[in-house]
């Protein structure tokens, strides 16, 4: 089943956050972006052009809000890898890894349904240890 056209857009509105990330759109971003829009039919779109074409930036905040709104509370697993292969097609367009963008990638793993409480839990008794020991070692 072919994604609805408002789907299509919340994945380019994400697609655009993301590429706002480290404060610019590069020119292989924005040559990406348009190529996605025209093959996805919503290069006309009006709620689009303004982001599409430079004339609107985009903040983290709003980036991320565009993260929770296209996946919501509960995002299926194929949903999740779907959107991690439309990101990597845009952040590797450039042939560059902005340190924004590889946060923003580590970021979107807490979205992942496969992570469970447990894993989640691990990592945060793991990250506190951490802490500890660094105040630990620094005193």
């Amino acid at each position: 089943m072919a994604p609805s056209s408002s789907t299509v857009v919340k994945l380019l509105k994400l697609l655009i956050g993301v590429a706002w990330l480290d404060g610019t759109v590069q020119q292989a971003e924005q040559v990406y972006l348009r190529k996605i829009a025209h093959d996805k039919g919503v290069s006309e779109d009006p709620d689009l052009r303004p982001w599409l074409y430079g004339l609107r930036s985009v903040s983290k905040e709003e980036c991320y809000t565009w993260v929770e709104d296209y996946l919501g509370s509960k995002p299926t697993t194929a949903a999740y890898q779907q959107l991690l292969e439309d990101l990597s097609g845009l952040i590797y367009s450039d042939g560059d890894v902005a340190h924004e963008e590889a946060k923003f990638l580590t970021q979107l793993q807490q979205f992942d349904p496969s992570n469970t409480d447990t894993s989640q839990f691990r990592e945060s008794v793991t990250r506190s240890i951490q802490k500890l020991y660094q105040r630990w070692i620094s005193n």
